[in-house]
Order: C-alpha cells, then structure tokens, then sequence
C-alpha cells in the first residue's frame, strides 16, 4: 500500500507538465470520501464491501505485484458473491485521472487506519467557512469610517478582538505550513494491500488457501523491491504464518495431498537467492543483488572469493552449474545448512530468510519471492507482443495455479532480467559512472548501452537502482559516499528526447525506508522550469527532457544541499 499525503475533496492540480492535469494527491487505499467530505474507515466489511456489493463496480489496479495480488484477491469475493464489477488497469496518474473523471460520483477511496499514517487532525489543516466569512465581515466594518462617540468603546473592543483573532491566523497559518512539510516531505509504504484485502476476506469467512497465498505475495513483492522495513517485513509474515497453519495441518490422506488440484502453502526458512530452484545454484549467486554485491563479483577478486566460497562447501563447480532440479540428491538435502555455515565465514550473515513456498501437487513447488520476480518481468516485457494492456493481462493470469505455462515464462524472463541488472550494476561500478554530486550519487546509463530497454520500465529501473546502490556501497572505501542517497537516469524515449529518473534513499541499516525524492524533484522542476511528467504513482520516479537533465539536476543540488 503506498502512502502518500491525504488532501481533502477531489481537487485537480497542474503537477503534470505535459498535456491534462490529474488528481493532485490521491489517498491512499483504506479511506472512504462521501461527497466533497472524508473518514476513516473503521469497519472494513460493513463501511466498504457491504456498501460496494450490491452495485456495478469499477475495480483500478495498478501496474504492480501488490496490486495484482489485492486485485486477484477481491476478484474471488465478488465471484463468490455475484458482484459485477469492471477491471481498467492504471500504469499512472494520466490514466487514473481519465478513469476518476469518468466514474468520479461513485468513488471510494480507502485507508487501513492501523499503518501509522501520521494524519494530520482536520483543524490544524481546514479553517470553516464562517470563519473567514467573520473576517471578511470585520474588514469591511473597518472601511466604514470612524464611529458615533457613544460606540467608541465597543469599536476599541472590536479592534482589540480582530487583531488577535489576525495573530491567531497568522500562527495557526504558519503552524499549518509546518504540519504539511513535515507530512508531505516523505513517501512511504504501509501495509500491503493484498494483505489488507484477505484480512477483509478472513473477516468475511471467506477466506480460501489461493487468497492466502496471494496476500503473501503482495508482502514479498514489499520486501523484494525493498519498500518496508526488515521489522515491518518480519511482523506481518508472523500475521500470514498463523493463517498459513490454521489453512494447512497435514493431511492424513498422503494420496491427496500429491493431487494436482491440491495446493499446500509452508512457512520456512530459505536461502536468500534468486530463483535458485528453478536456476543453476552459480548463475543464482552471480545474479543475486546480496550474494552478487557482498562478494564483489564484478572484480577479478570477487570471482576468486566465489570459486573459495563453492569449495569451502564442497561443492563441484560441475555440480552447481546445472540446473538445480539435476543436482545429486544427496547434495540437495543438506544444501540450504551448508551454504549459511559457509555464508557466515564470508560475510554472508543474513543469506537466511523467512518466507513462504507453495505445492501445486507433487510437482511445481515455487518460492513467494519466485512468482514476485516472474510477475514482475511479465508485467514489464519489453518484447512486443500486442496492446499493453496484454502485459498486464499475463501478469495477473500468471498469478491463478491454472497458468503454470505463463508463470514459468515469467521465470525466463525474470532471469534475463537478474543477469541484465547483474551485467549493468557490473559495468557502471567497473566504468566509476557512480559519482558524488555533493548531497547524492549520480549514475546516468547512456543510449546504446546492452539492456538499456528494459530500463525505461519504472520497476526494472528501480531495482537497478537498488542493487546499484548496494553493490556501490560494497565497493567504496569513501565513508561520507556511503551514507549517500542515489539520483539514476537511464533513457526513456529517444524520439521524444526524454529520460526517466528515480531516487533511492541511502543504504544503511537504521533505513526507515521514506523517500524524499519525489518533493525534492518537484521542487527542483518548478525552479527551472524543467519539462517533467509526474506520471508514477511512485512520486520518486518522474520523466523528464533530456535537454533540461542539467539545470534539473543543478537545482537539486541546491536544493539537497
């Protein structure tokens, strides 16, 4: 769930720069607007889906894993319930603004009231109306002239009385200023979606084993793209884990549990690499931002320390470059023990993490974090294949147990994505295109560079990113460049002349994981006048002239510094 500042009414704003304006702040899901007025949801079931079911609606879905997962989710309630509904996917601001122009007298926008959202109270931010109506009122009484001598005193009085309710504003207005720069300065993510979705299926009794799974992937998909805290991570994978062992106690029946339409999800503990089951375990550990960065495996002494790392578990390199599923049995049953024993002499501490795996009878067995980069690289495929909307289309389909077809296309090509963001996170540090711009590190990937494609799509970008920071952090002996955030631009569309530019916050540990790029860029915009589009609903992700990329990134030097 992406948090963003709540605003009240459904007021329109320029902060698009090209073509239509759009919703200036959208709220967040969990908080239900009535008219031009807004409240806090309290009962998930009775203020929202009681309201919403016995009605046509019109379900917007973003063009992330989360949103999917929620969407699939709500989807099975309103089968369950005969609930027609109508499906538009929305990549952005510009197509969730045409959407909301459309259908705008029967919106509900909703907030998990739980996430610590940091609201601020409706009167430090909203003046009633008959206040400034009794302002007005006592500034036209002062252009009227003196008064009769017997209504002296009571005009000194009125006098005495204007000014300090003037004073009163003046501090309240100034007090407001405060309130919203220190709301709207960050973005951050809260509660996941899908998570909040089947929390409104359990409520409902309705709760099914795919639900279930799909709120787990939508948590996966905040933790691999690294948008919540390790803490936040950690505790609602404890929420998922009693649900997980109320829907799956063995069953005696052996025979049944091997059934193809059976579907068996487990809590565990797993080894921190991409893809490995469905991967060779080398091209795994080459292709994992942790395993990848912590071994500086862009460096001739990086490949050393591997082949070292391989051995000390004794493991043959014939071994570990096939295809997992051929490993030696033998090899496979005491895998995941001899990797972390080894890790931890490496440096390799947390190559360990809780998750979950899914059964689709006795065959297919993928991890959460294996169908969050599958879905990932279907809904961003840069291979031309009809509408976009088919993108989207097969992102969500991989996501039923019925599309094994599509689910496995999505693993080849979540792994040519791995090996393109490895190959480029290679190149730049070996290239030093990472560079200190005072208050942030700057890298900007130049047109023709290999992949280059792929890195126009918004998630690709920022994993990159991401892993770029990572391995940077790794690699660098300056402390004060550690600490730094990272400001990455790769080309958007050649023909139009534009590029698309995110911001990472800082890696370190403490991370609170708020983002205060997406102020910083629009501030930075306004100043020069740059040509930016702030599409994204990620508002740390912006498009902008490539003509205009140097007085930008001047003013945001500035600006951060």
């Amino acid at each position: 769930m992406r948090c963003r500042p709540i605003r009240r009414g459904a007021a329109l704003a320029p902060s698009l720069r090209w073509g239509l304006p759009v919703a200036a702040a959208a709220s967040p899901p969990f908080l239900r607007r009535s008219g031009a007025a807004a409240m806090f949801v309290s009962d998930c079931r009775r203020e929202f889906y009681d309201v919403i079911v016995s009605q046509r609606v019109l379900l917007l879905v973003a063009s992330d894993v989360d949103a999917l997962c929620a969407c699939k989710i709500i989807q099975a309630l309103f089968q369950c319930d005969h609930v027609q509904y109508t499906l538009v996917p929305v990549s952005g601001w510009q197509e969730l603004e045409t959407a909301f122009l459309e259908h705008k007298d029967q919106i509900k926008l909703l907030v998990k009231p739980d996430d610590d959202f940091d609201v601020p109270a409706y009167d430090d931010i909203f003046r009633d109306e008959e206040d400034e109506e009794d302002e007005e009122e006592d500034s036209e009484n002062e252009s009227h002239g003196s008064e009769p001598s017997e209504k002296r005193r009571r005009f000194e009085e009125d006098v005495i009385e204007r000014t300090m309710k003037r004073r009163q504003r003046r501090e309240w207005e100034a007090r407001r200023r405060e309130i919203l720069f220190d709301y709207e300065q960050y973005e951050y993510h809260g509660t996941s979606s899908a998570m909040v979705m089947f929390d409104l299926a359990w409520i409902m009794s309705k709760d099914l084993n795919d639900m279930l799974w799909w709120a787990i992937v939508g948590l996966t998909d905040q933790w691999v793209q690294d948008k919540i805290t390790h803490t936040k991570y950690v505790t609602d994978i404890g929420v998922l884990q009693r649900h997980v062992s109320r829907h799956n106690h063995r069953n005696e029946d052996e025979e049944n549990s091997l059934s193809i339409d059976c579907v068996r999800i487990a809590f565990e503990y797993d080894l921190r690499l991409a893809l490995y089951q469905h991967w060779s375990l080398y091209e795994s550990l080459c292709n994992t931002s942790y395993t990848s960065a912590t071994l500086k495996l862009w460096s001739v002494q990086g490949q050393k320390r591997l082949q070292e790392f391989l051995a000390d578990m004794g493991l043959p390199l014939k071994q570990v470059k096939q295809k997992f599923n051929s490993m030696d049995m033998s090899l496979k049953e005491n895998l995941r023990e001899m990797i972390e024993e080894s890790a931890n002499k490496f440096g390799m501490k947390d190559l360990r993490v809780q998750t979950f795996s899914i059964h689709f009878g006795f065959k297919n067995k993928f991890s959460a974090s294996d169908i969050v980069y599958a879905t990932v690289s279907l809904m961003e495929n840069i291979e031309k294949e009809g509408p976009e909307t088919t993108n989207f289309i097969k992102a969500l389909d991989s996501l039923s147990r019925g599309n094994l077809d599509k689910l496995h296309q999505g693993l080849d090509l979540a792994k040519k994505q791995l090996r393109a963001i490895q190959q480029t996170v290679a190149s730049c540090i070996c290239t030093n295109l990472v560079i200190s711009q005072g208050p942030f590190l700057y890298c900007a990937l130049m047109e023709g560079t290999p992949d280059v494609k792929l890195f126009s799509k918004p998630v690709s970008l920022c994993l990159l990113s991401k892993y770029l920071l990572k391995s940077f952090v790794c690699s660098t002996k300056n402390k004060r460049c550690k600490l730094l955030p990272l400001v990455m631009a790769a080309p958007m569309d050649v023909e139009q002349g534009t590029v698309i530019m995110v911001g990472i916050p800082p890696e370190t540990e403490s991370s609170d994981k708020k983002n205060f790029f997406g102020r910083a860029f629009e501030k930075a915009a306004d100043s020069t006048n740059s040509r930016t589009l702030h599409n994204h609903f990620d508002m740390s992700i912006i498009e902008l002239k490539t003509e205009d990329r140097s007085k930008f990134l001047d003013a945001l030097i500035s600006l951060l510094s």
